[in-house]
């Protein structure tokens, strides 16, 4: 996720760091910490560029682009 996120150039100037919070074996399931920082009163982008979806958009694509 480091690679991908601080290679973006949507997101890669604003990604700091990714941690694994939670990993399940059982399930195959990984929860990740993202950690952005977020420049000072940049008007809309909270509300685009750190949408959750778009953020996850952007993990999908790099996965579709390794296929």
């Amino acid at each position: 996720l480091t690679d991908v996120y601080s290679s973006s150039p949507a997101l890669g100037r604003y990604f700091r760091s990714a941690q694994v919070v939670y990993f399940s074996n059982e399930s195959s399931t990984v929860f990740y910490q993202l950690e952005f920082t977020v420049p000072p009163s940049t008007e809309g982008f909270m509300e685009n560029t750190m949408n959750p979806d778009f953020i996850r958009n952007v993990l999908r694509q790099n996965i579709y682009d390794e296929d």
